[in-house]
């Protein structure tokens, strides 16, 4: 794993799209996960202290022992935690946008069996901006041509799968994603890119140190399958 920052205290790496953070009842399967590999890379205990869906690449940070862990997870908690994210969408997003959308809880049929299937939808927010857009002369579906946005997320609330099911709500679908998705898309992609991820990554973290109360700002490029992509699409030049 690429460690992004190490101190005493915690650990921030650069966790590869397609794995797990921790042992899952959702893949039980599942042999190898970012915690069991960041434990054995420091080789002593690391405890998690937010989340990172299985297809998204980036930041992952762990705390070194229990009070960091309850510190850093508190910060997570009250949406005290600025987090960053690049993604490649279906279509052209206005060139700046704020999704105000409550999000009802999903649930899995298996890790949630006990949670209430009647819990209100939570209040859910995401800011965006685009970074570039290209046109490809490429039928996809009912359309003669194909049309993506780079754009960079700020997510203000922290609910599950938040951003790509924001933006299915306006209908900008994250390329890649096979849950809240455009099948079509993705395959376009596949074929013609050979892409096998979901093109979402975190790529920028500010929180506060537990110990030191200084603002602590963590980076990420986005993986080089992403960066792959970006390239493919001519976007090479987008800081």
């Amino acid at each position: 794993m690429e460690i992004l920052y190490l101190d005493d205290v915690m650990i921030a790496v650069h966790k590869p799209s397609g794995l797990l953070v921790h042992r899952s009842l959702i893949d039980k399967h599942e042999t190898r996960f970012a915690l069991q590999l960041v434990r054995d890379q420091l080789g002593r205990r690391v405890y998690p202290v937010h989340r990172l869906d299985k297809p998204t690449s980036g930041i992952l940070v762990f705390a070194l022992d229990p009070a960091t862990a309850r510190a850093l997870t508190a910060q997570f908690t009250a949406g005290r935690v600025q987090k960053t994210y690049r993604a490649i969408v279906r279509g052209y997003t206005d060139q700046a946008g704020v999704i105000d959308y409550a999000l009802r809880e999903e649930l899995d049929k298996i890790a949630d069996a006990l949670a209430d299937p009647d819990k209100a939808p939570q209040q859910a927010i995401t800011h965006y901006q685009r970074l570039a857009t290209v046109e490809l002369q490429h039928p996809v579906g009912q359309h003669g041509t194909a049309r993506y946005s780079l754009i960079e997320l700020q997510p203000k609330t922290g609910r599950k799968h938040q951003i790509r099911r924001h933006m299915k709500h306006i209908f900008h679908p994250v390329v890649g994603d096979t849950t809240h998705g455009d099948g079509r898309h993705n395959q376009f992609f596949r074929d013609r890119f050979g892409n096998q991820r979901l093109l979402l990554a975190a790529t920028a973290m500010q929180l506060i140190h537990p110990h030191s109360g200084e603002s602590l700002t963590i980076t990420a490029p986005p993986g080089a399958d992403f960066q792959c992509i970006v390239n493919a699409l001519g976007w090479e030049a987008v800081a």
